[in-house]
């Protein structure tokens, strides 16, 4: 009587064995996952060291965020990048006297800044971005067809996954009024 007493609460051992194998697989998938995660860093740092060497990641991952979204209230920025308004405001003015990002007053609401990338930037971008992808285009030839063909799919499934941790920020900041529409010319149609 004793036995089952202390077995209350606790799942039969088939199922702890089940769970810890569910453990397992997942930590060795996460643990495969950041390495993939380090790999790609390591790509993106080398494709911006080849392109413009005095640039960081984080003014990098800002100049895309311009790019991307562009034009941008400062406040937006920000919060897409994870950062406070006067870190935001600090990175820009390093981007700005590269002639990189160009800053205004939103003249609908002279309190904002709204700011969007200068030619330069646009170029920068556009070369960093196809340094890279031609980089990822050369390691992903070094693989086997199928394991090409089953690479699409998981890629894809984690990337639904992590839902607005992925690239649903971008959309989050489009949302934000200064993101779709211009704020420097409000009569200007929102980019389709």
């Amino acid at each position: 009587m004793a036995r089952r007493h202390t077995d209350r609460g606790r799942a039969p051992s088939g199922a702890r064995s089940a769970q810890r194998a569910l453990d397992r697989e997942a930590e060795e998938l996460s643990i495969a996952v950041m390495t993939a995660s380090r790999l790609f860093v390591a790509i993106s740092a080398r494709a911006l060291a080849d392109t413009d060497d005095s640039l960081t990641l984080p003014q990098l991952r800002a100049l895309v965020v311009l790019d991307t979204c562009g034009p941008v209230k400062l406040v937006a920025l920000a919060a897409t990048l994870g950062v406070n308004p006067s870190t935001a405001l600090r990175m820009v003015g390093r981007l700005e006297a590269l002639d990189l990002v160009d800053r205004r007053t939103n003249p609908a609401n002279r309190r904002e800044v709204v700011l969007s990338l200068t030619a330069a930037g646009h170029e920068l971008v556009s070369r960093v971005l196809k340094h890279r992808r031609s980089e990822i285009r050369t390691l992903v030839q070094r693989l086997p067809a199928e394991e090409r063909e089953a690479l699409v799919p998981a890629l894809r499934a984690l990337t639904e996954a992590a839902g607005e941790m992925a690239v649903g920020a971008y959309d989050d900041v489009r949302a934000d009024r200064g993101i779709v529409d211009d704020p420097l010319d409000p009569a200007a149609p929102p980019d389709a």
